[in-house]
C-alpha cells in the first residue's frame, strides 16, 4: 500500500512517501534559494509529496542563517524556479511556512525583535553569524500584535501559492512560534491566548482559519509534534497534552484541510491514533526524528491503517530516488550528518540515484 496512489487535497500522489521539511541552510544571507536548491528538490520529485524546508514569512520569523524566505519578490521568483523544476519532473510540492518565534536571535533576523507568546527564553545557545550566543528573552506579543503576526503567516502562504507551490504546511511543531503557543512552559499568558488548553490553542486555530480563508483548505496542511520536547518546549503532562491537541484538532477538523502531519516517536500510540480519528482526514505520520525510519516501518504504518502516508527525512536526503529504491528493495545511500547544515553541493545534490 505504501506505493499506491493517495488523494491529498486536490492532488493525486503516486505513492505514500512524503519528503519531510528538512532544514538545510543553503539559501544565503538574503534567503533566496539558488540553482543548488532547485536541483535538490528536482532530484526528489518522484516522492509522493515534497514538503519544503521551513521558510520564514517575515524577517522576524527567521530562525537560521541561510534559511530561505517567502517575503521578497526575489525570494518568490527564486522559489518559482524550484516549483517549476519539481512540476516538470511530475512532482508535487508544499511550502512549509515557519515562524521561528523565540528560536532565533537579532543577529539572525537583521535586528528585528525576537517574539514569542511570553517573555520566556530558551535555555542554551543559538548559532548566529557572529558565533554562539545565549537565546534572548523574546518580546511577549500583545493582543494587538497577534493579528499582525498572523497576517505575516497568511502573506507568506499567499506568496507560496504565487511561487507555484501546490499548497502550504503550517509549522506548529518542534518548538517554533505556533508550538510555543501550545506548550504550557513557553506560553504563560493570563489573557485569552494562555492558561487553559483551549486558550493556548486559540492562536494556532485562528491562524489556520486565516490561511484557509486566503488560499483554500485543500491547499493547507499542518504539522504537529505533541510531546516533542525540543528547543525549550516541555510537554510532559500527558493529560494537558491530550486536552490541548484534542481542542486543536477538533477545531480544525471541520475545515477539511489537505492533511495533518504528526511527528511523534510512537505513531501507533493511543494519543496519535485518537488525534487521527478526531481529524478524520488525510493523516501523515513521521517517527524518524530520533531514529531513521525504515522501509519496513513505513510500509507497516500504512498497511496497518495507522497513517495514510509516511513522512521521511534522512532517507530522502541521501536517496533522491527513494521511492524506487524502497519499492524495488534496492540498497540505500547512507546520509552524512556532517553535511546536513553545510554549504554547497556536498551532501545536498551529489547523492547518486541507484545504478546497478
Amino acid at each position: 500500500m505504501l506505493f499506491s496512489p493517495l488523494t491529498l487535497g486536490e492532488l493525486e500522489l503516486p505513492n505514500r512517501l512524503v519528503m519531510a521539511p528538512l532544514t538545510r541552510l543553503r539559501s544565503g544571507e538574503d534567503g533566496v534559494p539558488g540553482a543548488l536548491v532547485v536541483e535538490h528538490y528536482r532530484q526528489r520529485a518522484s516522492l509522493g509529496l515534497i514538503v519544503s524546508e521551513g521558510t520564514y514569512p517575515s524577517p522576524a520569523g527567521r530562525s537560521y542563517p541561510g534559511q530561505p524566505g517567502l517575503v521578497t519578490t526575489e525570494q518568490i521568483a527564486a522559489w518559482k524556479k524550484v516549483t517549476d523544476a519539481v512540476h516538470a519532473e511530475g512532482g508535487r510540492i508544499f511550502a512549509q511556512i515557519m515562524h521561528g518565534g523565540r528560536v532565533s536571535h537579532a543577529d539572525i533576523t537583521g535586528g528585528h525583535t525576537i517574539v514569542g507568546p511570553s517573555a520566556v527564553a530558551i535555555e542554551g545557545e543559538v548559532r548566529t553569524p557572529a558565533g554562539k550566543q545565549p537565546y534572548p528573552v523574546p518580546h511577549a506579543l500583545t493582543t494587538d500584535e497577534l493579528p499582525v503576526v498572523m497576517q505575516e503567516i497568511v502573506a507568506g502562504s499567499v506568496n507560496a501559492i504565487e511561487a507555484g507551490f501546490d499548497g502550504v504546511e503550517l509549522h506548529s511543531a518542534n518548538g517554533y512560534l505556533l508550538h510555543e503557543f501550545l506548550a504550557p512552559n513557553s506560553n504563560v499568558r493570563d489573557d485569552s491566548y494562555g492558561g487553559s488548553p483551549e486558550k493556548r490553542a486559540r492562536f494556532v486555530i485562528e491562524t489556520v482559519n486565516a490561511v484557509v480563508a486566503a488560499v483554500g483548505a485543500n491547499r493547507v496542511g499542518i504539522r504537529l509534534s505533541p510531546e516533542h520536547s525540543v528547543q525549550g518546549i516541555a510537554e510532559t503532562d500527558a493529560a494537558d497534552v491530550r486536552a490541548t491537541y484534542e481542542v486543536l484538532v477538533d477545531s480544525i477538523a471541520p475545515l477539511n484541510l489537505a492533511y495533518v502531519s504528526i511527528l511523534h516517536h510512537e505513531p501507533t500510540s493511543e494519543l496519535v491514533q485518537d488525534l487521527r480519528a478526531r481529524f478524520n482526514g488525510t493523516f501523515l505520520v513521521n517517527s524518524g526524528f530520533g531514529t531513521i525510519t525504515t522501509r519496513e516501518e513505513a510500509a507497516a504504518l500504512v498497511a496497518d491503517g495507522h497513517a495514510d502516508a509516511v513522512v521521511v527525512g534522512r532517507p530522502a536526503i541521501a536517496n533522491p530516488d527513494l521511492a524506487r529504491r524502497w519499492k524495488d528493495s534496492l540498497p540505500l545511500n547512507e546520509p552524512d550528518p556532517s553535511t546536513f547544515y553545510a554549504d554547497g553541493s556536498v551532501g545536498y545534490t551529489d547523492y547518486p540515484a541507484y545504478s546497478a
